[in-house]
């Protein structure tokens, strides 16, 4: 028996080993479709998706706590790396929307408050660890090779910090005080993105783009900025709590508008470059874990618009989410089915060694 399972054991522990480090954006985008089904009045399904959630998030948790200690030294390579250190950052982010679901679908704000306060940990953690280790790396690729979509899960983790934080300011002793501190991370997402869309565009638009580099995670170009539209909205649904707030509403909400066209912007072209990938160039569909990263800029343009139209009072928008909802219902249900087969056909998940491109 030993002999048997010896060859079984030691591919489990090698998948581990390979583990994509942005695996959790599986959990950020089941959560973000649970959230929008919930708020389209579909309880069934998010309740649904709520119970797969949580057992999605327990056990990419416990295989990211055996692969930090069985195998630790892959651990910082892919931190220190350009193009796989960015997904660290779905960890934060998946915790966030998972805390979100808790309090949207479930309606348990202590669990959500004890997510919220492990995402603020990961946060510090993560941002300011790959952040050094890509800033002091002597060698580094080109800015070609370099830059990517994932890059902006930066801006996706601090935003869903702030999301989640606004959500649950009223069970707090303080609520003015986790309002100043949403706001900031609010503000310091909004200038990460700034920051990074700017080299991404660039890399779009005079660098070569293959078909092999053109993936799923560029997606988050406008996930990017519908949860930053989503923080703002939020923000704005709890001025109440916060004089500060209150006070700079027009700001907010003219900054918040800002970002939600900027995600609308974006949503024709991407179709219109993953059309020209696979159909007119025939790049083959596969499954591969950053399909993900596709699926969650869908679910959250579907609730940011939605929360757009209650903060600012533009009920006419609320045609959007109402058909995006099934654009990301179907998406999700279509990556969930490929995984499965992915997983019972090979042992494991095609692309659990997936290296962003």
């Amino acid at each position: 028996m030993n002999r048997v399972m010896a060859p079984w054991a030691s591919r489990v522990n090698a998948s581990i080993a390979e583990l994509f480090p942005g695996y959790f954006a599986l959990v950020m985008a089941t959560g973000i479709v649970s959230i929008a089904a919930k708020l389209l009045g579909l309880v069934r399904v998010a309740e649904a998706l709520f119970g797969l959630n949580i057992a999605f998030y327990v056990v990419l948790s416990l295989l990211l706590a055996f692969r930090l200690v069985a195998h630790f030294p892959r651990v910082l390579a892919d931190l220190r790396d350009h193009n796989r250190g960015p997904g660290f950052f779905t960890t934060v982010a998946g915790t966030c929307v998972l805390g979100s679901q808790c309090v949207v679908v479930a309606g348990h704000i202590p669990v959500a408050r004890l997510l919220w306060f492990v995402a603020i940990g990961l946060w510090v953690v993560v941002m300011y660890s790959f952040f050094t280790a890509v800033v002091v790396r002597e060698e580094k690729p080109s800015l070609e090779a370099g830059i990517n979509g994932a890059w902006l899960i930066a801006i996706v983790a601090t935003q869903a910090i702030a999301v989640l934080g606004s959500l649950v300011a009223s069970s707090l002793p303080s609520p003015a005080a986790v309002l100043f501190f949403t706001l900031c991370m609010y503000l310091l997402g909004a200038m990460l993105y700034l920051t990074i869309i700017t080299l991404i565009f660039y890399r779009f638009t005079f660098l070569p783009m293959s078909m092999d580099r053109l993936t799923p995670p560029y997606w988050i170009n406008m996930g990017a900025v519908a949860i930053t539209t989503l923080a703002g909205c939020t923000l704005l649904l709890h001025r109440d709590l916060s004089p500060l707030v209150t006070k700079i509403e027009p700001f907010l909400l003219g900054f918040t508008i800002f970002f939600w066209a900027a995600a609308t912007w974006w949503v024709p072209l991407l179709v219109i470059l993953g059309i020209w990938r696979h159909a007119v160039r025939k790049f083959p569909f596969r499954y591969d874990p950053q399909y993900w990263g596709m699926v969650f800029p869908l679910g959250m343009y579907t609730v940011s618009t939605l929360r757009l139209a209650q903060a600012a009072d533009v009920s006419f928008i609320l045609i959007i989410p109402r058909v995006f909802i099934f654009l990301a219902l179907g998406a999700w249900a279509a990556t969930f089915a490929a995984m499965v087969v992915s997983l019972l056909g090979s042992g494991k998940p095609r692309g659990v060694n997936a290296i962003t491109t």
